[in-house]
């Protein structure tokens, strides 16, 4: 050291020496490492932020090889969350189900069925398998099958191949319902009570029942419904039907229905409500529907009456109306269907209801605004009562009761129950009266239209995702999970339509919302099959689904059950955290399915992803039950 304390010049050059004997070998490792991790690297290269989703789950049929190669790198998050599945891990590959299986629809088989009460058709309501009678399989599709017409082709024609079924073709022969033309079904729009045509038909209501056409009534509901032709004639009036027929011995009629790109669903009016919330319909149809309105106390009118919206429209052609020109071809007696009618008279009278019109084959009654009246005439019909407090929109497997469902109380003879609503099409985005009011929790007008402007942005995502929505190849749609019914709304200017699902026993409970919006759905658990044929639906959209089942029952029978309702290249959007998906996808690609996971519309740093996945083209084997 100098005497200043500072080093000395041999020193300070001993230093640097040193210094520089250890950063040239750090320098080379570090070259050495950068040049071997490059050479690394281009084992591959993932093409598009989907497949390095694709790879999170390694392959595991791949065996290690005898080489030195590394092991594959695993991506997986391993401290993921658990999704509930079947104790079988081993099972990647899912076979084709028996060609007899080929229109399966689980909850109404008709061979379960006939082990049930027939009284008031409880047979024919939904009696859903056992967990040891699921099955592990896919649904095959008929050789030959065909991609459906498209619409609004589509509601005049449809593939033998497709639903090959020509019964009613041979016993409604005529009454115009259907007809076969080589390899294809025409649906003139014919019916029982319409032989003139669904079109004429409605015309025909059209002049008695004021502003038809004018968007006040907007969701129909179609009891009995044929092939669907009433409910698809009233869509060019923008009147939208929830049509319902049960599977019995008149077969695929609502199959055909759906085939053709109308709504319908299977259902029947037993012993159990219809899985619709109340004040649902602004108008209610009969025609021919052999429902025996005047039994058990007026039941089923009583459910219609639940159903229908303050001043809606019950409408009736058929037995017993115009007995008096009918009654031979009938093949009853005249005292009986005057007994009927007057029976039906009373009950509707009893209920409150005014009778509009009676004019040729049709009768036309309107339920009352609000119940102002009808509490006072209580003192004058004893009976029916009007229902104790309750939960009206309850419908999942829960009984009818006779009595008459309360309207929400008003402040005077003038105001409509539970809130008048807009006309179509404000009606589709103005705020609900059930949401203005408070009646649900926790959702306001300004969420409600946040709600509408997300889903308007996410559908302009997915038709960049899904080009097949946007060039007019899908018809049939659903959502799983329809919350406020905002992608619904979203899609109205697309040539869609939109069947809204609110889990049973959702909370809070919005299926009378998406109602008020003019649009249709229905109650649904999908622990259990939905009720509708196989292949009826292009597009399923499932947000958020499998994170509020995967604690309730196994999700990979939830994804079976969506390949049977899939038609063959339809397409399923999920919506989920990426874990969630990640399983999903485990269970598809062993379905047949192509999928692909991508980016929340908002950017890759949302935790919630999108899979999209399209269902490939096969069919079954009619010989061998096998493709």
């Amino acid at each position: 050291m100098g005497k200043d304390g500072s080093p000395k010049l041999h020193q300070l050059e001993q230093k640097r020496k040193r210094l520089t004997y250890w950063i040239l070998p750090v320098s080379g490792l570090c070259v050495f490492f950068y040049v071997l991790g490059a050479w690394q690297g281009t084992t591959h290269v993932p093409s598009t932020q989907s497949d390095v989703y694709s790879r999170v789950g390694c392959d595991s049929e791949k065996t290690s090889s005898s080489s030195s190669s590394s092991d594959p790198l695993d991506f997986e998050s391993h401290h993921q969350l658990i999704v509930n599945d079947s104790k079988d891990q081993t099972l990647n590959k899912f076979p084709p189900c028996d060609m007899s299986y080929s229109e399966y629809t689980p909850c109404q088989d008709n061979h379960r069925g006939r082990k049930f009460d027939r009284n008031m058709l409880k047979y024919r309501e939904r009696h859903c398998p056992t967990k040891e009678e699921l099955l592990r399989c896919l649904i095959p599709a008929p050789p030959n099958y065909k991609t459906p017409f498209k619409w609004p082709q589509s509601r005049d024609y449809a593939w033998y191949a497709n639903i090959p079924h020509k019964e009613l073709s041979i016993e409604k022969a005529v009454q115009n319902w259907i007809q076969v033309e080589g390899d294809r079904f025409r649906f003139p729009g014919g019916g029982t009570m319409f032989p003139r045509g669904a079109d004429a038909y409605i015309d025909d209501i059209n002049a008695l029942i004021p502003h038809l056409t004018d968007g006040t009534i907007r969701t129909a509901v179609d009891t009995g419904c044929g092939v669907v032709s009433w409910g698809a004639y009233l869509l060019k009036r923008d009147i939208i039907a929830m049509s319902f027929a049960p599977r019995d011995t008149h077969e695929a009629q609502v199959w055909f229905g759906l085939e053709r790109g109308v709504p319908a669903m299977i259902g029947i009016m037993g012993s159990q409500r219809l899985p619709y919330p109340a004040r649902a319909f602004d108008m209610a149809h009969c025609s021919r529907c052999l429902i025996p309105w005047f039994k058990y106390e007026g039941l089923y009118l009583l459910e219609v009456d639940r159903i229908l919206r303050p001043g809606g429209y019950w409408i009736l052609s058929g037995p017993p109306i115009r007995w008096k020109k009918y009654w031979r071809g009938w093949e009853r007696t005249q005292e009986d269907l005057k007994q009927e009618q007057d029976a039906i008279e009373d009950v509707a009278k009893r209920i409150c209801w005014k009778k509009v019109v009676e004019n040729g084959d049709l009768a036309i009654w309107q339920k009352p605004i609000n119940h102002v009246e009808c509490v006072k005439n209580r003192e004058t019909y004893h009976k029916p009562h009007i229902c104790k407090s309750e939960n009206a929109d309850a419908a999942w497997y829960k009984d009818m009761e006779t009595c008459i469902t309360p309207l929400p109380q008003v402040s005077n003879a003038e105001e409509v129950a539970g809130g008048a609503l807009k006309k179509w099409p404000e009606r589709a985005f103005s705020v609900p009266p059930r949401i203005s009011s408070g009646s649900i929790p926790g959702i306001t007008a300004d969420a409600y239209r946040e709600d509408n402007e997300s889903w308007k942005n996410r559908i302009g995502y997915y038709k960049g995702i899904v080009g097949q929505l946007s060039q007019g190849l899908y018809r049939n749609v659903m959502d799983m999970n329809a919350n406020l019914g905002g992608f619904a709304a979203a899609l109205l200017k697309y040539p869609v339509w939109v069947m809204n699902v609110v889990p049973a026993n959702s909370d809070p409970d919005t299926l009378g919302v998406i109602f008020e919006r003019g649009l249709i759905g229905t109650y649904q658990d999908w622990c259990e099959a939905f009720s509708t044929y196989p292949r009826t639906y292009d597009l399923i959209h499932a947000p958020g689904v499998f994170s509020i089942y995967q604690d309730r029952c196994d999700i990979t029978y939830i994804l079976l059950e969506m390949d049977r309702i899939l038609r063959p290249e339809g397409t399923a959007i999920f919506r989920d955290v990426v874990e969630v998906l990640i399983k999903i996808k485990s269970i598809t690609d062993g379905m047949r399915w192509q999928s692909r996971i991508v980016d929340h519309e908002s950017g890759p740093f949302n935790p919630e992803k999108i899979l999209v996945a399209t269902k490939t083209y096969w069919t079954g084997d009619a010989k061998q039950g096998q493709n």
